[in-house]
Formats: structure tokens, sequence, C-alpha cells
């Protein structure tokens, strides 16, 4: 008889915002091979975040942090996507004021946020991405940046990632990393500038500024409501 891993509800959440309703169009023909087996006693990939500042100002720049992803077994995964999940005291933070960046194939890709039921934000490292390759016994660092936006409240916030194996519209969850925290402080006094009638710049703005507007979603939905037959994939035995 097996047991299932137990987590935060949190992280089940990410894990399963990566799935769309359907696959994507640049899903490959045939499945990839699984990187999680029925008779692994943890997580193939373990997960580690570092390197992050104490405090983001609002408004402020972007500070830099690394997500490390390493392979635990004697399998090659691929097609690993990283999920993040924020998660404020105040539960005030908007998914449009955290502007999330990773590195990867010489370039940023953003992260868009959505809003859980438990007013958590949710952020997976997909925007046509095809994912991740982690060999074997191997320690793959993703650099990520993250910016707050000027209308964000004074905050203590909470990250983590859950790491997702997808496969076609389904998916493996393979890791979850340490909780990353931090504190949003208030940003300068702003003065009368186009945006918002106090002077503000809207998140918006700032993003058109940088010419790095968000991307549409690349999934159409998300698929919030996974079985547990499908997440729980990782058992061990009694």
């Amino acid at each position: 008889m097996f047991m299932r891993l137990h987590t935060p509800a949190s992280l089940c959440l990410a894990a399963a915002a990566l799935f769309p309703a359907a696959p994507p169009a640049h899903a490959a023909a045939a499945p990839l091979p699984s990187c999680a087996t029925p008779a692994d006693r943890a997580f193939p990939l373990t997960s580690r975040i570092h390197g992050g500042p104490d405090a983001y100002e609002a408004g402020g720049g972007y500070g830099i942090w690394y997500l490390d992803l390493t392979n635990t077994t004697d399998r090659t995964c691929t097609g690993i996507h990283p999920v993040v999940v924020l998660v404020d005291e105040e539960r005030a933070l908007g998914p449009s004021q955290p502007r999330l960046d990773f590195y990867a194939d010489d370039r940023l890709h953003p992260v868009r946020f959505e809003t859980t039921d438990a007013d958590e934000l949710v952020g997976a490292f997909d925007d046509g991405f095809p994912g991740f390759t982690v060999r074997p016994g191997k320690t793959l660092t993703v650099k990520v940046r993250l910016a707050i936006g000027s209308d964000a409240v004074p905050n203590d916030v909470t990250a983590n990632a859950a790491v997702v194996q997808r496969h076609d519209g389904d998916g493996d969850w393979v890791g979850q990393s340490n909780d990353y925290r931090f504190a949003i402080a208030a940003g300068p006094t702003p003065t009368t500038s186009p945006g918002t009638s106090d002077g503000r710049l809207t998140f918006a703005d700032e993003l058109a500024r940088t010419g790095l507007a968000a991307r549409p979603a690349t999934f159409a939905t998300f698929a919030l409501l996974l079985t547990g037959a499908t997440l729980l994939v990782l058992r061990k035995r009694r």
C-alpha cells in the first residue's frame, strides 16, 4: 500500500496552475519521459531559492535572486517548469504589482500571476518556454529578477516554488523549494506626472516605459482543479 506525500495547499494550486485545459501548440507529439516514479520516496528534484534582497521598494528597481534545481536521480528531467507562489500578510498584493522575469535561452521571460481563492498569487515559468532540462546528478541555477509596482502597500511576503514536469496537458509535481521572505517598503513620495490622479504611475505605465508590457497568457485557462491523482504522483511506501 502507498502513502501520499503531503504539502501546503498553495503549492498544490501552484502546480495545478501550470496546466491548460488543452495542450499548448508547442507540446511535443510524444510524451516526455517521466522524471518521477512510484518507487520514489522523495521528490526527484530539490529546489532552493537564494540570493534575494530582504526588501523591495514599491516602484523601485529590480532585485535579483536564484532558483537552484538539483536532479537527485539517475534520470534526465526535461520539461521542467517552476511555479512561484507569493503569499502576502496583508492579502493586498495584486497580480499586476509583482513583476517577475526569469532568464533562459539568453533572454528574459515574463511570468504572469493569477490570484487563487485564498488570495495568493501563482505564476508559472511558461510564456511558450518549453521547460528546463536538468541532467542526472546536476544542478541548474535559474536567474530571476523581481520588482514591485509603485501602488503596492508596505507588506511582508513569502515566496516559494513548486516544480512541475509537464506532459502535454498533464504533468507531475516533482519538487518544491524553501521559503524566501521579503518585505515591501513604501516608495518615495511621487511628483505629479502622467498616470494616476495623485501623480503615481500605474504599473501598466511602468511596464510600458520598459517596452516589456505583459504578454497574453500562453494558456487560455488555468486548470486550478486538477484531480488529486494528477498532483499526488509522488508516493512513498509505508
